[in-house]
C-alpha cells in the first residue's frame, strides 16, 4: 500500500500524509509492539464515524429538517429531543427475525445487501479527512471512488432479481437505469475538477487548492466554468444516491419500496445505511473537487493570520466535515421539496440538459486551463 502514495503530484507531502496511520501500523506501549490493535483501529475509525453520522446526521437530522420544512415536531419522545429514537429503531431491526421469501433466489437475495454496503463504504478509502488522515492516497483515487461506487449498481439488481417480485424488480431496472445514465454527467463533471488540479489523487487535488487566501484558492473561484461542473455533479449525486427528486426506483406510491420491498431487518438497515454513506461520499468528493476539501475558507488578512489559524490536521477534519454536512442539508432540503420526477423528466434532464452543459463545461475549463491560468 505504501508504494502506492502521491506518484504524480505534490511531493513534499509524501512524507507527511497518512501520519496517523503509520503511527497506527506501529502503534507500541512500554516497547511491546500492538500494531495488530493498530491495524484494527485503522479501518474501525472510519466506520465508527460513519455510524455515528448515519444515526444523528442522518436519519435523527433528516427526520428533524423534514419535520421542520413541514411544521411538524419531529421525534421528540424517545430520550432527550428524540435523540435516541433511531437507536431504538436501530434495536428493533436486530431483532426482527431474518426473513427469507420462499420464491426467493437464497444467493441473489443475501448477496445485493452487501454488495451495495460495501460498494458504498469502500471509497470511503480515499477521502481525504485532513492533511495527514486519509486511508490510502492513491494516485488514481478519483477514478478508483468513481470506479467502486459503481458496484452498487450491480448489488441493486442482485436485491431486484433475487427477491422474484415484479415491484422488485421493475424498482432495479429503473435504479440502474437512472444510476448509469447519470454516471455519465457526474464523470465529465469530474474530469473538470481533475483537470484544473492535473492530479487524479484526492489529496493532491486538494492541496492543490491550498492558500494563504483561502476560499481565493478554491477551484470554483478559479474558472467561471467550475460552477456549471459543481451544479451538474451534485444533481447527478442525488440520482446516484436514489434521492428525490430522483426517488422512482423505490417509488412508494408506485412499486410499495422498489428494489428492497422483501428485505427487512439488517438487511434493511445494510440498504439503508449504505444510502446515506453514499450520500456523505458524494458530498465529500464535490467539497474535494471545487470547494478546497479540508482547506480552511478564511483568508489572511493583513496581520491577522486566520488562514494559518484554522488549517491543519484537527481543522482540516472540521472543514471537511463541515462542508460536507452542508451539501447534505441541502439534499435533504430539496427532497421535502420538489416532487417526484417522471420517468421521462428523469432521462430528458440528464441526456437532453446535464450531458450538454457537462461537455460544454470540459471544454471551457480545457481553454480555460490552457490559455487563461496557463
Amino acid at each position: 500500500m505504501n508504494s502506492l502514495y502521491i506518484l504524480d503530484s505534490a511531493p513534499a507531502l509524501a512524507n507527511t500524509q497518512n501520519t496517523w496511520v503509520k503511527a497506527l501500523e506501529n502503534l507500541e506501549i512500554s516497547g511491546v509492539s500492538l500494531s495488530f490493535l493498530g491495524l484494527i483501529a485503522i479501518p474501525a475509525i472510519p466506520l465508527v464515524f460513519i455510524a455515528v453520522y448515519a444515526l444523528y446526521a442522518g436519519v435523527y437530522g433528516e427526520r428533524k429538517v423534514s419535520a421542520f420544512m413541514q411544521d411538524r415536531i419531529g421525534p421528540n419522545e424517545t430520550g432527550k429531543w428524540g435523540l435516541l429514537q433511531t437507536i431504538a429503531d436501530i434495536l428493533k431491526l436486530i431483532q426482527k427475525e431474518d426473513i427469507l421469501p420462499t420464491a426467493a433466489d437464497r444467493t441473489l437475495f443475501v448477496l445485493g445487501p452487501l454488495v451495495v454496503f460495501v460498494g458504498a463504504f469502500s471509497a470511503y478509502a480515499v477521502l481525504p479527512f485532513s492533511s495527514e488522515f486519509i486511508a490510502a492516497d492513491l494516485n488514481v483515487g478519483v477514478f478508483y471512488a468513481v470506479s467502486i461506487v459503481s458496484v452498487e449498481v450491480v448489488g441493486i439488481l442482485a436485491c431486484g432479481w433475487g427477491s422474484n417480485n415484479k415491484w422488485s424488480l421493475f424498482g432495479a431496472v429503473r435504479s440502474v437505469a437512472q444510476v448509469v445514465s447519470y454516471e455519465i454527467p457526474a464523470a465529465i463533471a469530474i474530469l473538470c475538477g481533475v483537470m484544473m488540479a492535473g492530479t487524479l489523487s484526492m489529496q493532491g487535488i486538494t492541496t492543490s487548492q491550498s492558500g494563504p487566501l483561502g476560499i481565493v484558492h478554491f477551484a470554483i473561484f478559479q474558472s467561471p466554468f467550475a460552477w456549471v461542473a459543481m451544479i451538474i455533479l451534485f444533481i447527478a449525486s442525488l440520482a446516484e444516491c436514489n434521492r428525490a427528486p430522483f426517488d422512482i426506483p423505490e417509488a412508494e406510491s408506485e412499486l410499495v419500496s422498489g428494489y428492497f420491498t422483501e428485505y427487512g431487518g439488517m438487511k434493511f438497515a445494510m440498504i439503508f445505511l449504505a444510502e446515506y454513506a453514499s450520500m456523505f461520499m458524494t458530498s465529500v468528493t464535490i467539497c474535494v473537487l471545487f470547494l478546497g476539501g479540508w482547506n480552511s475558507p478564511l483568508p489572511n488578512i493583513a496581520g491577522l493570520e486566520l488562514n494559518a489559524l484554522t488549517n491543519g490536521p484537527i481543522w482540516g477534519v472540521f472543514w471537511i466535515i463541515f462542508k460536507a454536512f452542508f451539501w447534505i442539508f441541502v439534499m435533504m432540503w430539496v427532497r421535502w421539496t420538489l416532487p417526484r420526477f417522471r420517468v421521462d423528466q428523469l432521462m430528458y434532464l440528464c441526456w437532453r440538459v446535464l450531458v450538454p452543459f457537462g461537455f460544454l463545461a470540459f471544454i471551457g475549463t480545457a481553454v480555460w486551463e490552457l490559455y487563461v491560468r496557463g
